[in-house]
Order: structure tokens, then sequence, then C-alpha cells
């Protein structure tokens, strides 16, 4: 008999945590059914963290695709059935994507493997960020190098630090109830060995009673602490939280029990969230905001926490 696992109606990052208390219960060689029949919508992070849950299981497991046909529909054009089908057990064939117009994916999921992956990524995104970031989200030219430059990094920490593949996708919203903006997301998942056992290999790490996983985030995300002990290491996500800072955007990293969190104005997450239910692997998710506008005050830092990101 499977364990059940009943992804939310509404899959993002705050909702996969559902996911993941559930996962902590069911033994990582048991037979699993991730029911996925009711997900009416999934963000990037939703859906490249799926794809690593599949990863860090010892039996493939099966997969219960969502009823509804826009949902369907928005999920082939990501690309995820195509990467599913080589991780999960459909028991039928994989939906697969219809032609459609304009969308709001700027990246479909991509494997992240090797370093020609990261190069090819940031060349299939260049020119359409550019017009995105520029046009929609009224950000300078700058931001787009940053921005190209983020998106490397995230991915190439994959390439350095997981021990195995891992999965991105990036996406334009409009996020209405708390900002009224439209956001750029980057969200970069996989399952491998996580910051903590990555920066284990560091001598020059701290050492003490306090060793987890929400320390080794503090040092990897807030002090540029490295598994390498090569001068000039682990600057990528220093490059990243400086982006993130400059255009009052968030920056967000799970690994294993603890997430660590960059969190602007517009934003009331905890800067550090401890003795979570385990995960293996990082996920990161990059969230940028379009320029507020002039006349416009920025929300309260205590505004509701339950948002709700709508397609354009």
């Amino acid at each position: 008999m499977s364990a059940v696992l009943t992804v939310p109606p509404w899959l993002d990052e705050p909702a996969f945590e559902q996911v993941v208390a559930q996962l902590a219960a069911v033994p990582p060689d048991a037979r699993l059914l991730v029911d996925a029949r009711h997900v009416r919508w999934a963000s990037p992070y939703g859906l490249t963290a799926l794809l690593a849950l599949a990863q860090s299981r010892e039996v493939r497991p099966a997969f219960a695709a969502p009823e509804a046909d826009d949902t369907v529909s928005y999920w082939s054009r990501t690309g995820f059935f195509r990467h599913a089908e080589q991780l999960y057990d459909f028991g039928r064939p994989a939906p697969r994507a219809r032609p459609a117009g304009e969308s709001s994916v700027l990246l479909e999921i991509t494997a992240i493997r090797q370093a020609s992956d990261v190069h090819d990524v940031v060349g299939q995104i260049q020119e359409r960020s550019q017009t995105i970031l520029r046009d929609q989200l009224g950000l300078d030219s700058r931001a787009t190098i940053r921005f190209s430059m983020a998106l490397s990094e995230a991915c190439q920490n994959v390439v350095e630090h997981a021990g195995r593949g891992g999965w991105v996708a990036v996406q334009t919203y409009t996020w209405k109830k708390r900002l009224g903006r439209r956001v750029v997301v980057i969200a970069v998942c996989d399952a491998g060995i996580g910051f903590r056992r990555s920066l284990e290999s560091n001598h020059q790490r701290p050492r003490g009673d306090r060793w987890d996983d929400g320390m080794a985030l503090e040092q990897a995300v807030l002090r540029n602490v490295s598994r390498f002990t090569d001068k000039g290491r682990g600057q990528g996500l220093a490059g990243i939280r400086s982006f993130v800072t400059k255009w009052e955007g968030k920056l967000s990293v799970r690994s294993g029990t603890a997430r660590i969190a960059l969190v602007p104005e517009w934003d009331d997450d905890p800067a550090l969230a401890e003795s979570l239910p385990p995960f293996p692997g990082a996920q990161v998710q990059i969230t940028i905001p379009a320029a507020a506008p002039q006349a416009t005050a920025t929300p309260a830092r205590g505004a509701a926490a339950a948002s709700r990101l709508e397609l354009l």
C-alpha cells in the first residue's frame, strides 16, 4: 500500500511546507502517491519542489495529475510533465503541452546538472527578461544585468553544492493582494546534500555546540562562507543578496530543517525559521517586484500573509 501525500490546491512556497510535513511521516523507502488532482495553480517554486521531492525518494513515487484542464495546460506549458515523467509513475501517458500564445513563463522548467546548463539558461532568458524588467516592471537597464547574474549564481549553486542535478524556472505574476504590482520570480530547487553537509567540508566553518541547518544557512547566505576554501569563493549568494536588496526584492533559501530569508518591507516572513520538517537539498526563491509608483505607499510590514499570486 502507498502512503498518500495530498498537494494543496494553491501550491506556492508556504503551501509546499504542508507537503513536506506529510512527507516527514513517510520512510524514504516507502511507496508513495503524490495526489495533485485538486491543485488549481502552482508557482515555479511549487513545481520545481515537486520534482525535487521525487528525486529524494528511494522508490519511484506515483503521481496523480491535476484534474482541471486549465491547470494541466499551464503545467504542460511550464515543462513540468516532461521532467516529471522521468521521476514519477503516472499510470498513463503524461499530459502534453498544447500550442499557446503569449505566456507568463519567462523560462520553462529547465534541468541544471553542469556548468554548461547554467550558461544555456542565462542565454535563453536574457533577451526576454530585458523586456520584462524594463517595460513591465519599470526597472532600469542595470537590473537586467544583475538579474542575469542572480539567475546564474542561483543555478551555479546546484552545480557546485548539490551533488546532483536540480531545476530552475522563472515566471512573472501580478501580486494583487500584497503589492498590487507585477513581480518576477526565480525558483531553483534540488534534493542534494544541502548547505550544512556542503559546508562541513570547509575546515574554516564555525565550530561549537551549534552546528545545524540554520547556522549553515546563516554562514552561507549572510557571511559568504563556501565549501571551497579558495580566496574569493562564496560570493555568489552575496551577489544575489546585493541584487535583491537593491531592487527591494525577497530572497528565501530553505535547506534541511531551516529557512532563511531577506525580508523586504512588503513582506512579513520571519528572517530565520528553524525546526521545520526535514527536506533534503536546497530550495531557493528570488522575488523582484516592479518599481513602486511614486504616489503609492509601500504596504505595511504586518499586512496579512495570505496572499494570492494571480497569473495574467
